[in-house]
């Protein structure tokens, strides 16, 4: 309500009796949609930031104002210098009124919707407008007072400024079931109590923090209507620092949400593949009945029935290769069915692994919940504790990064594309620090890691890591895949080498299963 007609209605004098003598030694804006204006008396400074967006109108008074070094622009050239007569609130309006001693005006126009700024250097000169693409403000006039209704069916509609709150003031002293004649008196009892407010009050009402001149919703504090100034000086600080602190505090339950989200689903897809090995015939099963059978197989044979003496003496057909020995066959089963065994531990390691992280991610819901309500710092302190701080710059810069870009447990991790997005990846953009990983012998994307201050990189986002090189690889459908992985600073590209070659020193290798553990089956 802060910039409803009836606050206005309050600060307005209190404005024109707090700038007499002041001028505008500053006008300019930092941030988008944002107007700051800043006067003096020769001895005391003054500051209005209007934030004039189509999202939300803001108008704060603050003590003191520090302007940015860049990133800022000057604004209105021809209202500096200009003393204050003035200001007024136009009649059941939100439009600050400001006039000159020398002729020129400047109109703040809060909408909710719309909002803009208007300023003549005299009656006759033309409109400068803070957004031009309304153009029709350049002829902004006062409203004409509304024709009165002898009896109008909505007592509320004969005064268009009230707003929300009078309404939910209305509500509990019985305004809605009562008789018109009753609801007549009630909106002239609240009308009249806007035009002469005792106090003004920061109250908390359907989740919102306003200010009111009513005693509506959570009364959180009364201040002096003597005061408006003052009022708005407590009440802006108090809902920014509230809405930094529940739009921060939506973003760690997305992100913890969908952490859990996500290892919850990935845990399901790895137990349904291990159920799947452990619930099907194994390599070395087929391997032992080739090697009980072989008398009975004829050299070129595409299949033979054999009696599987692991499935109560079963017959069982094992497709052959003709061009390949039926011991050549088995060899190759148990080398597969060795790989196999070492699959399923990994993948029941893996498994429990993302089953921890969902549980960890539900716990960290649970405490966030505990955590006091309305309290930025508290928050902050505790998402940083727990990793979960934004890093919005590093973010930022990633995602317009030519290669698959990757979060993991607040590293990011880096994929190139194809063999030239290799040599941009590792020669351009990847650190001497950063951890680079390649699938080992054969063809495949790059794969950086970087680096962040301080941490090392956890064995969990390094097997990550080492699954994308595997998968972006020749090797995407072995069951085993070696991965290499050592520092950037250890990797160099001899002179004449094709795009995407490399020589690696000091490399370390990790066996990992090939697959993209960040899609979501």
């Amino acid at each position: 309500m802060h910039t409803n007609y009836y606050f206005l209605r309050q600060l307005a004098p209190a404005l024109t009796r707090q700038l007499q003598g002041y001028r505008v030694v500053t006008c300019f804006s930092q941030e988008k949609d944002e107007l700051v204006i800043g006067l003096t008396n020769g001895t005391a400074e003054f500051w209005l930031k209007i934030t004039l967006a189509a999202a939300g109108t803001l108008l704060a008074l603050p003590e003191s104002f520090h302007r940015a070094r860049q990133n800022s622009v000057d604004l209105l050239p021809e209202l500096l210098g200009r003393e204050v007569a003035t200001v007024e609130a136009w009649p059941q309006d939100r439009v600050l009124h400001f006039t000159f001693r020398s002729g020129a005006t400047l109109l703040l126009k809060l909408y909710s919707t719309r909002p803009n700024a208007v300023f003549r250097s005299h009656p006759e000169a033309p409109a400068q407008l803070f957004h031009q693409r309304y153009t029709a403000d350049a002829d902004l006039v006062p409203a004409s007072p509304p024709e009165p209704e002898s009896q109008p069916a909505n007592p509320l509609k004969a005064y268009p400024s009230l707003g929300d709150l009078p309404v939910a003031y209305l509500r509990p002293q019985g305004y809605d079931p009562a008789p018109l004649e009753t609801k007549q008196q009630l909106v002239r009892e609240v009308v009249q109590q806007l035009e002469h407010p005792e106090a003004l009050y920061i109250v908390r009402l359907g989740g919102r923090t306003r200010l009111s001149l009513l005693p509506v919703g959570d009364v959180e504090l009364t201040l002096p209507i003597e005061d408006p100034i003052g009022a708005l000086r407590r009440f802006v600080p108090l809902l920014l620092n509230r809405h930094a602190y529940e739009q921060e505090m939506r973003q760690v339950q997305q992100l913890l949400e969908r952490r859990a989200d996500e290892a919850a689903t990935a845990a399901q897809h790895v137990r349904r593949r291990l159920h799947a090995l452990e619930n099907t015939v194994g390599y070395r099963q087929t391997a032992d009945l080739i090697m009980a059978h072989l008398s009975q197989i004829p050299a070129g044979a595409t299949q033979v029935e054999v009696v599987d003496f692991y499935q109560d003496n079963l017959p069982r057909v094992i497709k052959l290769k003709p061009t390949e020995t039926p011991q050549r066959t088995a060899q190759n089963l148990y080398r597969k069915a060795k790989n196999q065994q070492r699959e399923t531990q990994e993948l029941s390691a893996r498994a429990q692994r993302r089953e921890t992280e969902a549980l960890t991610a539900l716990e960290q819901l649970e405490e966030l919940a505990a955590l006091p309500t309305g309290e930025l710092r508290p928050l902050r302190q505790w998402r940083k504790q727990h990793g979960l701080d934004p890093a919005s710059t590093a973010k930022a810069a990633t995602q317009e990064l030519p290669f698959k870009v990757f979060e993991d447990s607040g590293f990011t991790i880096l994929v190139g594309r194809n063999a030239q997005n290799n040599d941009l990846l590792t020669q351009r953009y990847a650190h001497k620090d950063d951890l680079w990983l390649h699938a080992k012998d054969v063809s495949g994307s790059h794969v950086v890691i970087l680096q962040r201050a301080g941490q090392a990189v956890p064995a969990p986002v390094l097997e990550r890591a080492a699954q994308l090189a595997a998968w972006y690889s020749r090797r995407q459908n072995d069951s085993l895949c070696p991965v290499t992985y050592t520092p950037k600073k250890f990797v160099r590209k001899p002179k004449g080498a094709q795009p995407g070659q490399v020589v690696v020193e000091r490399e370390k290798v990790l066996l990992v299963v090939p697959a993209n553990p960040f899609e979501r089956e």
